[in-house]
């Protein structure tokens, strides 16, 4: 996988950053989502990297990335301080204006980094999620049930990280794996399903993860809260989300709960599980590449 992707260890002002590198053109930043690392892009990446310079990094706290230090107000692993990190990151490369595109939690770090940083981000695109602030506000029953680990895993250290370690191969089998991983045939190698496995077995790995979901249940909500009807992405976004998975069941028409958070915003559901990027990569890389090149995307129907 990632056959000639150059590797990077970029050392911004909290930590290194790992990432792979490769093709030429504009740059663009692939995030990942969880629980997994940079390696979701592994088919689509080079796709990608044939009309782009891809920049392909894990996040904070996850894969070869640093692990920020937990503090009580989770504002270390808040999706404003990864957007911070992935901005310095890029620096480091020599990209001072580049597009973002994310899966699942790196989707949230994509959109606050288009809000935050609105004079580095080209074009966004965010896949499977809506804003976190629009998650917490709307959610009932039918939330609680389908995304049950939100609350989970936000719950104070360390209920969940003990709970997960006490049989982390069940936590995989019957919920991450339960979201669509793996089920797309022919689309997740062994070797791949074996290292997303492994990353419930390291400790800091799975602290990062709910220090993630801890930040999104409280300093990211409360970002998401100050922004709603105050300021709103500036350049242009693309949301793509999964038909079969739990957005249109929870949100119904997914680009009107997008709407009021960006100026220009397009998009439509894809034929695949939770896990877009891997199920497709043919149809999402060029359904990112013609959003960032101005073309009419070539949706499959959903």
């Amino acid at each position: 996988m990632f056959d000639g992707f150059v590797q990077h260890g970029l050392r911004t002002a909290r930590g290194s950053i790992f990432a792979r590198v490769a093709g030429q053109g504009p740059p663009l930043l692939l995030l990942h989502g969880y629980p997994q690392t940079h390696a979701m892009w592994h088919a689509a990446a080079p796709m990608l990297a044939q009309r782009f310079t891809v920049v392909a990094a894990d996040l904070p706290g996850y894969g070869g990335s640093f692990r920020p230090a937990p503090a009580a107000d989770h504002v270390p692993h808040s999706k404003r301080a990864l957007a911070a990190d992935l901005v310095q990151a890029m620096s480091l490369l020599g990209h001072e204006q580049f597009a973002v595109a994310g899966h699942d939690r790196g989707g949230r770090v994509a959109y606050r980094m288009a809000l935050d940083h609105p004079d580095r981000v080209s074009a966004a695109a965010v896949i499977d999620v809506v804003p976190t602030g629009e998650v917490w506000a709307r959610a009932d029953a039918q939330m609680a049930l389908g995304y049950w680990h939100w609350a989970f895993l936000a719950q104070p250290a360390p209920l969940p990280e003990r709970l997960i370690a006490a049989d982390p191969a069940a936590f995989f089998d019957f919920h991450v794996r339960a979201l669509g991983l793996g089920r797309a045939p022919h689309r997740y190698p062994p070797e791949l399903m074996a290292g997303y496995r492994a990353l419930l077995d390291d400790p800091s790995t799975v602290r990062a993860i709910c220090e993630d979901y801890r930040a999104g249940a409280t300093v990211d909500r409360r970002h998401d809260d100050a922004d709603r009807g105050v300021r709103r992405i500036g350049c242009p976004l693309l949301a793509v989300w999964s038909a079969d998975g739990a957005l249109p069941r929870f949100y119904g028409d997914v680009l009107d709960v997008w709407r009021p958070w960006a100026q220009d915003v397009t998009g439509r559901a894809m034929p695949t599980s939770h896990f877009v990027v891997e199920d497709q990569p043919e149809a999402t890389a060029e359904v990112l590449s013609a959003f960032l090149e101005r073309r009419p995307a070539p949706f499959p129907s959903a």
